[in-house]
């Protein structure tokens, strides 16, 4: 006989955030809305829709939108979430640079920077000094008030601790640690890092492929799908796995280590120190080695990473070796994805990440063609492979969606209410 668990109560003030939590998100997803319209599309009632929107519009987190005809009656008042209530900062460290961009709450760019890396091995305090001094930068440059941020969302390029002794779970003011191997990061205390870098504003946390999924399920190619997998390939490879609309993590936070799934027993090294991992063959650190070899040692320019991988799929046109190269790389991707595809079912996959795009954009018929040898042939009939719509600011703009993920989960705002979204502290 199984023990049987106490049934949570739920309370009155549960039952006001919920309603408060789906009113909202339906409005920032799908508005403005009349209050009809969210009375049919929530299932709420006409006085519940009437006093939760009275007191949102009284927070100013909603706004009216003008009018629209009704049926034989008065024009009905259009809402919306009001994109001026608040601003949300959204930062990408990635492996060549951190980047730092400032939205308002309809996510329109308001400020930009971008402070390169000195190494794609990167200090933890360089990265994070880089970061503090971004988020002050695109506060001036937008003329904003800082009070106005309800949080900075950050994209890194590891597994993220939870602040919470609740797996998988975020408690604000937790602190919040980084375990990057491939780029020489282990329990980095990022945000207490930040802190003494006098950044005092919420925090969000999450890993950047997560952070990039969030953002094409939101405002790019994932848009509609229920079941979903957006792959990031930049210097390494990740993914986020999207099921019922909600990004899997595994128990601890972990989920979507796809770079480092074996695409070759007893293969190449990989950064992590493993071999044959899928990463060390499309990542563009791993290709670029491949290439390098094949030249004898001769790197596709002197610049940086990003410059190099753009200049070998140049050089494809007329040079064997660096079609080669890439038509294995096409391949190898191809291949891993056809591992996703078989793995979970998803009705699309989105291919991101500036190395990702680069790829695609010239190699996305052979990639789609080798994943349908590789998958089964009626799951890859029912699967889409695109390519991601949101540009090398994916993990920007997804990180800075974490901040407003806590306000449309809590019905509140993230700097009075703490989260259970993204890792906040």
């Amino acid at each position: 006989m199984g023990i049987r668990m106490p049934a949570k109560r739920t309370t009155v003030r549960d039952l006001r955030r919920h309603n408060r939590s789906l009113l909202l998100s339906k409005l920032y997803f799908d508005g403005p809305l009349s209050r009809h319209e969210l009375s049919g599309l929530t299932g709420l009632s006409a006085a519940t829709v009437s006093n939760v929107t009275a007191e949102l519009g009284e927070e100013r987190l909603i706004t009216e939108a003008g009018l629209v005809e009704s049926d034989g009656g008065r024009p009905r008042v259009l809402l919306r979430v009001d994109p001026a209530y608040g601003h949300v900062a959204g930062v990408d460290i990635g492996e060549t640079g951190v980047k730092v961009e400032l939205f308002d709450l309809a996510m329109n760019r308001l400020a930009t920077v971008e402070h390169p890396l000195a190494s794609p091995r990167p200090d933890a305090a360089a990265a994070v000094t880089q970061v503090a001094s971004g988020i002050r930068e695109v506060i001036t440059e937008s003329g904003i008030d800082e009070a106005t941020v309800l949080g900075v969302g950050v994209g890194v390029p590891g597994t993220v601790e939870q602040g919470s002794a609740e797996k998988g779970s975020v408690e604000q003011g937790g602190a919040v640690r980084v375990h990057a191997p491939t780029i020489g990061w282990k329990e980095v205390p990022l945000t207490d890092l930040l802190r003494s870098e006098g950044v005092e504003l919420p925090l969000f946390v999450d890993n950047g492929a997560k952070t990039q999924g969030q953002g094409e399920m939101w405002f790019g190619a994932g848009r509609g799908a229920r079941h979903a997998v957006i792959v990031l390939i930049g210097s390494g490879v990740g993914a986020a796995v999207v099921t019922d609309g909600t990004t899997y993590r595994g128990s601890t936070s972990s989920a979507g280590e796809w770079g480092h799934t074996t695409i070759v027993y007893g293969g190449q090294e990989c950064r992590c120190g493993s071999r044959g991992c899928l990463e060390s063959y499309v990542g563009a650190e791993g290709v670029l080695a491949r290439y390098r070899k094949a030249r004898g040692g001769k790197n596709a320019s002197d610049e940086d990473e990003q410059t190099q991988f753009a200049a070998l799929l140049e050089a494809a046109a007329k040079s064997k070796a660096a079609a080669k190269v890439l038509e294995e790389t096409a391949g190898y991707l191809g291949a891993g994805i056809g591992n996703l595809i078989n793995l979970f079912n998803p009705e699309r996959i989105v291919l991101g990440g500036w190395a990702g795009l680069a790829l695609g954009e010239e190699y996305l018929p052979e990639i789609r063609r080798v994943a349908g040898e590789h998958a089964l042939a009626h799951v890859f009939d029912q699967t889409e492979i695109e390519l991601g719509q949101l540009g090398p600011d994916a993990v920007a703009i997804g990180a800075a969606t974490l901040p407003v993920a806590a306000l449309l989960d809590q019905g509140a705002d993230p700097r009075t209410a703490g989260s259970k979204r993204g890792t906040a502290a």
